[in-house]
Parts: C-alpha cells; sequence; structure tokens
C-alpha cells in the first residue's frame, strides 16, 4: 500500500520537476548562451572590419603612387598625416624597395636604411602580396603590429609599403563590448599569445594558461574550468585572417546565479513536497493497516471465544450429566456409612469399634471429596457472562491449585506459594479468573521436566491494580515465539496443544479490565503475570 500510493504521488510530481528542469535549461540557454555568441561575433567583425579597413588603405596608397614618389621623404610625409588624420591609429610609415632596404621613412625613430631581407613578414609579402603581423614591442615597447603590402609599377619595379599600428584600437573595441566587472575579453594568436591585456589570464605577449579550443570560424561557447578551477563559460570566434581569436570569459555563476537560486528553490520545494508526501502516506497507511489488524485481531477473538464457548456448553451438559450419575451413587454411599456409624455406635459392646468408625469416616470424607470435585467441574465448564462478586484471589487461585496438586506430586515438581494473605480482595469473576490461572498453571507444568520449579507471587502492583505470577525454570521462549504467544492457535506443543489457551486467558483477561505481560529467555524459563483491577470494569468499588 505504502508503495503504491507513493509511486503514484511522486511520479507525476518528479515527471513535472524534470520537464520544468528541461525547460528551464533550454531558455537559460537562450536567455545567456545565445547572447554571449551574438556579441563575440559582432566584436569578431568589428577586429575584422577594424583590419580589413586598414590593410585597404594601406593597399590603396601603395597602389596609387609610383616607387619614386613613395620613395620621396616630401611625399611620404604628406601621406603619413593624411591616413594618420583620416584612420587613427598609425604610428609611422615606410617604403622598402625589393631588396629588404629602407628607403623612406616617416615616424618617431631613425629607422630609414634599414635592411629587412632577412626577416619572415619580407619573405611573407613579396609571397603572398601582403602582410598582418602579430602584435609585438619591437624598438618601440609599446605593443603594435603591423600591415605591409607589395606594389608593382609599370616599370616593373617592386616596393613594399609597410605601416605600424598602436594596438590601442584593439582595447577600444573590447572596452566597446560592455563586460561586466566579473567578466574578461581578450585577443589571442593561434599558438596562445595575448594579443591584447587581459584581465585575469595574462599581459600582451604572454602565453594563455589554458589549452587552446578547436578552431571556429563561427562563435561557440564552451562550458570548462579557468587555470583557477573557476567553472567560466569560454565564447571565441576565430578570425579568418590574420590568426587571430577573439575569447570572452563569463564566470559561470554569475551566468547561472539566477538558475542556481531558482533551483535550490526548486529542489527545497521538491525534497520537501517528497518528505511530506512520504509522512502522509506512512500515517495513513500505518494507520489502515492497524485498524485492518485490530479488527482481524478482534474478529479472530471473538470467533475463537464463541467456538470455545459452544465446547464449553457441551461439555457442561456432559458435566451436569456425570455429576447428576455420580452424585446419587455418592448420596447413597455417604447415607449408608452414616447408618453404619449409628449402628456401631449402638452396639457398645462391639469389638474393635474404633477402627470401624475410623473406616466409615474415611468413607464419608471420600465422599466429600468426590462431591467437591464434580462440583469444581461444573463450575470450570460453565461458560457464563461475567458474574462479578467479591473474590480474595489466594482462595481462586488455591482452589485451581487443588486440581493439579496430584500431577505436581507426582512428577516431584516443587511449587512456590508465595500468596500475600493481606492482599485486599476485588471485584471481578470468579470462574473466569480460575479459567485464567489453570490455564498459565498448566502452561508452566508442561514447560518444566519433572523436579522442576513452578513459583507463585501475588502482590498489590500500584493504588488500582493488584498482581499474581506464574514463573517457571523451564524451556522458556524466543522472542520470535513470544511476538506470537497469545495469537489463536499458535501452539509451541506440536499436536499436543490447540494454540487456544493463552488466546482465551489473553480475551479474558483483558474483558475483566486487566493485561497480562510474559517474560520469558530460552533454557532460563518463563513468567506470566497477570494484572487485575480492584474495581470492575462495570466500575464497581471492592
Amino acid at each position: 500500500m505504502t508503495i503504491i500510493m507513493v509511486v503514484a504521488t511522486l511520479l507525476p510530481l518528479t515527471m513535472m520537476a524534470a520537464i520544468n528542469h528541461y525547460q528551464y535549461q533550454k531558455a537559460l540557454s537562450r536567455e545567456t548562451i545565445e547572447p554571449l555568441k551574438n556579441l563575440v561575433n559582432k566584436t569578431q567583425h568589428s577586429f575584422e572590419l577594424f583590419l580589413t579597413e586598414r590593410l585597404s588603405a594601406v593597399s590603396f596608397i601603395a597602389a596609387a603612387y609610383t616607387y619614386h614618389e613613395l620613395a620621396d621623404q616630401k611625399t611620404l610625409t604628406f601621406i603619413f598625416h593624411a591616413m594618420k588624420e583620416k584612420f587613427g591609429g598609425f604610428v609611422d610609415l615606410g617604403m622598402i624597395d625589393a631588396s629588404g632596404l629602407q628607403v623612406s621613412y616617416v615616424g618617431p625613430y631613425d629607422i630609414e636604411g634599414k635592411q629587412y631581407k632577412d626577416q619572415e613578414w619580407f619573405k611573407e609579402v613579396l609571397v603572398r602580396g601582403e602582410h598582418i603581423s602579430d602584435v609585438f614591442m619591437g624598438h618601440r615597447k609599446f605593443p603594435h603590429f603591423v600591415i605591409a603590402v607589395q606594389n608593382e609599377n609599370e616599370e616593373g619595379e617592386k616596393c613594399i609599403l609597410r605601416a605600424t599600428i598602436d594596438t590601442e584600437l584593439f582595447n577600444q573595441l573590447i572596452a566597446s563590448m560592455g563586460l561586466d566587472a566579473a567578466s574578461d575579453a581578450f585577443v589571442l594568436n593561434r599558438d596562445g599569445v595575448f594579443q591584447t591585456t587581459s584581465k585575469f589570464y595574462g599581459k600582451v605577449l604572454e602565453k594563455f594558461p589554458m589549452s587552446m579550443p578547436p578552431l571556429s570560424y563561427s562563435a561557440n561557447v564552451l562550458e570548462m574550468e579557468d587555470s583557477e578551477g573557476s567553472d567560466i563559460l569560454l565564447a571565441y570566434c576565430d578570425f579568418s585572417s590574420p590568426s587571430f581569436v577573439l575569447m570572452l570569459v563569463k564566470p559561470q555563476s554569475t551566468v547561472h546565479g539566477s538558475w542556481y537560486t531558482l533551483k535550490g528553490e526548486l529542489l527545497f520545494i521538491f525534497i520537501g513536497g517528497i518528505v511530506v508526501i512520504f509522512l502522509v502516506v506512512f500515517k495513513i497507511t500505518d494507520l489502515l493497516v492497524k485498524r485492518i489488524e485490530e479488527s482481524d485481531r478482534r474478529r479472530e477473538i471473538t470467533y475463537h471465544q464463541t467456538e470455545h464457548t459452544n465446547k464449553l456448553a457441551s461439555i457442561g451438559r456432559l458435566a451436569a450429566g456425570i455429576a447428576h450419575e455420580i452424585n446419587n451413587p455418592l448420596a447413597i454411599i455417604n447415607e449408608k456409612s452414616g447408618l453404619m456409624e449409628d449402628l456401631i455406635q449402638i452396639k457398645f459392646d462391639l469389638e474393635r469399634k474404633g477402627r470401624l468408625l475410623e473406616l466409615t469416616g474415611s468413607i464419608r470424607h471420600s465422599v466429600e471429596r468426590c462431591s467437591t470435585i464434580t462440583h469444581r467441574l461444573l463450575g470450570f465448564a460453565r461458560r457464563m457472562d461475567a458474574k462479578l462478586e467479591t473474590i480474595n484471589l489466594r482462595e481462586v487461585f488455591m482452589e485451581v491449585f487443588g486440581f493439579l496438586e496430584k500431577e505436581a506430586a507426582h512428577r516431584n515438581i516443587t511449587v512456590h506459594l508465595q500468596l500475600d494473605e493481606a492482599l485486599p480482595d476485588i471485584y471481578s469473576d470468579h470462574g473466569q479468573l480460575q479459567q485464567v490461572f489453570l490455564n498459565i498453571l498448566n502452561n508452566a507444568f508442561s514447560a518444566v521436566d519433572d523436579g522442576g520449579i513452578v513459583t507463585v507471587t501475588s502482590f498489590e502492583h500500584d493504588a488500582d491494580l493488584v498482581g499474581i505470577s506464574i514463573a517457571d525454570d523451564g524451556v522458556g521462549m524466543s522472542e520470535e515465539t513470544m511476538k506470537h504467544v497469545f495469537d489463536p492457535f499458535f501452539s509451541t506443543r506440536g499436536t499436543h496443544g490447540t494454540g487456544l489457551g493463552l488466546s482465551i486467558t489473553y480475551g479474558i483477561v483483558n474483558k475483566l479490565g486487566g493485561k497480562i505481560d510474559v517474560q520469558s529467555k530460552e533454557d532460563e524459563g518463563t513468567t506470566f503475570t497477570v494484572y487485575l483491577p480492584k474495581k470492575s470494569y462495570l466500575g464497581r468499588d471492592v
């Protein structure tokens, strides 16, 4: 019942929680991942536009002017100032001939006449026609990069126009992204060298502390840990030319902060709901099961009490017939023995008169004992409604013990009777108490071997209850047996017992307003204690 109720309740709740979690994750992705991709794409396009614009300007100058014009210092100076004014960011401008010699130069340094033919960028320009360098320091001691373009005039004269550009414009493009204080953006080359300064991971020309992500010319977002072990979102996009990578790093805590808060609240509500459901289901199921068990127990007790009542009624009818048949001959024997005593008394001179009177007295005593036994048998056989009367507990038990006294003597069982003579009388049913004590005492005799010990003790338990305990040193019971000792038809005697004695005893004691307790250990013995109210269940005082 518990499993079915829990599953039926939790299954839709769990499904709803899973669906909501999935939907919110998708919404979170749309609200956080996509904006990061868009921002990186937009900024990467701005970078490429900036580089393309500068490359086009240098290419246009190289194509618009002849070799001799570019070699002229005045012309080159005019061109440099015009480019600096219109485009900004240009640091210097120089013209290099096909042999790698710096022919003319405009800028803050004296490098005219410098030879470049052995440098890699010069060779690349001769092959590809243009070159955009990585960021470097050089003579200037500040980050810059170079754009170089080759041109050939009609006379076949080749020249290379080389311009140096300040990377401060890179920083301005990154600043325009409008990042929060916890986020970072920077440009790397494909070797993992910073082309711009990072707030958290390194300066220009330092090595990026993490591995480079896979090549991607469209914006991509990775969930990963940075070099400090923090969870981050890494958005990046590769440039088509040059081989730069724009990266944006955002802590997941700032991105998922609201999600974590909501997730924690949902988890708390979910777990709280589960706990409440479990408690309610458990309580309801426990209550139902206990009521069913109690109903079954009462039904079983009622059934067996009815069955026992029918058996006792049959025994009562049989006992009444037996008593009638036995009491009539006993009455005749009693009368004849009395007549014999009278005759013996008349004949004073009869020899051995004393011996005869002793024999007739023995006959009359035996007749009285038989009569007492038949009356006791009738008292036990009759199953009537509770007949309340003032009862001396010691006298009731002694009557019961009279039935088993011969068995105790035959089996050499020692019975210690510690019955309190000052115990107050109680108001209860005489016949039913006889049955209770007989059942328990019978069990005690069955549990002990010949020569065993049974101890009976009566006592005043408290202001409302008196008690009588019957202890034996027999085989005892296991804990599992003790759990079922009062169950109907439960017996440890195999085919020798019906399993109804203690069940009936338990029912009678409860009906009389008392309670019964059992304590036992295997191979040590068992103690049954019956507690009976001084006041009857009808509320009458002793």
